[in-house]
């Protein structure tokens, strides 16, 4: 027998509709790549999608074409989030910061129809144009102002195209397992690989993002994503937002330190959302100016591992709540996320903060595991540690115009993450399986380790990688960059981590360096790092 409910699709359009409707003055704020601060509301919002729509329609793009785009956290790439998917269209958001190969390689294999381009990337298409044949059109996300002499052939004004349409446009009834949206993740081996959501496996995270016991988005939040909208869609939260009718605060290119803190400040922001590798900026300005961010109530740090000193710097200083959360482009992101139950609040601050150091638990809709190199699944005893495996309704099945298989039995998706479950629920990383240090047989956590050398003042970013070894196998090398102003030594660094990691973890060098190297998506490039050192000898050795 089956229920007599209405069979109504989730689509991203329900999503800006329903903003327009029971949220239409709450403001969507962004800083512009022009320079100003610039305004709107979830109702222009909606009616500027519906314009774009009906640009896109009048270029030629039909449903199930890729539209690209090279863009920056602000209100021109929200419209174009809504009316691509809302039209029926894919929207394809791309990664600038990736290598000139990888984004033709992106480009050709998705087959955009159109690239949208804020201005900062117009010279980054020119020098590739002529590698990316099948594009028919480029959209520069500005006014006829601003409008830049341009090689691009068939380049076009966004806000003269816009000055065309009317907001007539009429959303169509899609089926909800239309494909809304394509991002491509270079965290797996070869060509980087497509995940391609539907409208459907959106709406659900949306769903998800704004539960209470996951990032708590409601309608009196005002969210900063400093987390691009070409990483994972920004988490979701362009859509959450709007789902919950939340005010967006838009970073655009000024991610810095001192640009974060201007906006926390002007539009009284309670919700930040970011990879570890801004924090560190804004956390280092605010120290350095003697700013605060009162109005802040929680950080959501995922992308990397937080360390114990950045979790601490915001809940001792400024009072903010950090939600440690875990997830990758192929779990549209969100797959844990790190809020405490109530049984915790009567632990210490140290051992909140131990907790806090875990990913978190899995949200309602991601199923997780743990499995051994055969398969067999592990205990949940916060002991075992071994590959994390996932399934969900918003976790991908296969990749965008890929022939190979990447789901095991039953249906799990392989994370290439190495991973411990405690039996309360809670997920920590302790590796990605290809960056783990066997040493004598033994698995040691480059994560943990790291963590533990970051929170040693003189220290501002750390890695681990392994270095082969004659009789281990594998040993631990640390490569550390110095706080500003610090010249921290060998023993030294090595004298802080005696009593917080097992003896035979112990790094059996360190080499200081003025930089790391860093994927496209602010991770430090383990890989890189691994060819650097590959002719590195140890010491030990």
């Amino acid at each position: 027998m089956r229920g007599l409910m209405m069979d109504t699709p989730l689509l991203i359009s329900s999503l800006i509709e329903y903003a327009a409707l029971y949220h239409a003055g709450t403001e969507i704020v962004s800083r512009t790549v022009e320079g100003p601060i610039h305004r709107t509301t979830y109702l222009d919002a909606r009616n500027r999608s519906k314009q774009l729509a009906g640009v896109l329609q009048r270029l030629g793009v039909e449903p199930g074409d890729r539209v690209g785009t090279l863009a920056w956290n602000g209100y021109r790439h929200f419209e174009i989030y809504y009316a691509v998917s809302g039209m029926g269209a894919v929207c394809h958001t791309i990664n600038p910061r990736l290598f000139a190969e990888q984004l033709v390689y992106i480009i050709n294999h998705a087959e955009d129809a159109y690239l949208f381009v804020d201005l900062t990337f117009v010279p980054l298409l020119e020098s590739i144009q002529e590698q990316i044949p099948g594009v028919r059109g480029y959209v520069v996300m500005t006014d006829a102002e601003h409008m830049p002499e341009t090689s691009l052939p068939n380049a076009l004004c966004y806000e003269e195209l816009m000055a065309r349409e009317s907001a007539d446009f009429d959303w169509p009834a899609l089926d909800e397992n239309t494909a809304s949206s394509l991002c491509y993740t270079s965290g797996t081996t070869g060509h980087p690989k497509g995940a391609l959501f539907s409208h459907r496996s959106t709406v659900l995270h949306s769903y998800s993002a704004c539960s209470l016991d996951t990032l708590g988005v409601c309608s009196r939040t005002i969210v900063l994503p400093v987390v691009p909208m070409f990483h994972a869609n920004a988490w979701g939260l362009p859509y959450a937002a709007a789902l919950a009718g939340a005010k967006l605060v838009m970073p655009g290119a000024r991610l810095d330190g001192e640009g974060i803190h201007q906006l926390v400040e002007a539009e009284e922001v309670d919700l930040l959302a970011g990879v570890p590798t801004v924090w560190l900026m804004l956390l280092g300005y605010l120290e350095q100016n003697g700013k605060t961010i009162d109005s802040v109530e929680k950080v959501v740090i995922g992308g990397a591992a937080a360390p114990r000193s950045m979790i601490e710097a915001f809940q001792q200083r400024h009072g903010a709540t950090v939600i440690h959360a875990w997830g990758m482009t192929e779990t549209s992101p969100i797959g844990t996320i790190g809020t405490l139950k109530r049984q915790h609040d009567g632990l210490p601050e140290e051992e909140r903060v131990t907790l806090q150091l875990k990913q978190g638990r899995g949200v309602y809709g991601i199923e997780l595991r743990i499995v051994d190199d055969e398969g067999n699944e592990l205990p949940r005893d916060g002991v075992a540690f071994g590959e994390l495996q996932v399934r969900g309704p918003w976790v991908v099945r296969s990749y965008f115009r890929h022939d190979g298989e990447i789901l095991g039995d039953e249906g799990w998706f392989s994370t290439g993450d190495v991973a411990t479950l405690s039996p309360d629920g809670f997920m920590q990383i302790t590796d990605r399986s290809k960056d783990v240090i066997k040493s004598g047989g033994e698995w040691i956590s480059s994560i943990d380790l790291e963590n533990e050398v970051v929170s040693h003042p003189s220290v501002a970013e750390a890695a681990v990688i392994g270095i082969a070894h004659p009789k281990w196998d594998e040993r631990p090398l640390l490569v550390v960059v110095p706080a500003e102003g610090a010249a921290p030594e060998r023993d030294e660094i090595l004298s802080h981590l005696e009593g917080r990691i097992v003896k035979w973890w112990m790094p059996d060098d360190v080499v200081f360096v003025d930089e790391l190297p860093h994927t496209a998506t602010g991770k430090i490039s383990k890989l890189t790092l691994r060819e650097q050192f590959s002719d590195y000898q140890l010491p030990t050795a």
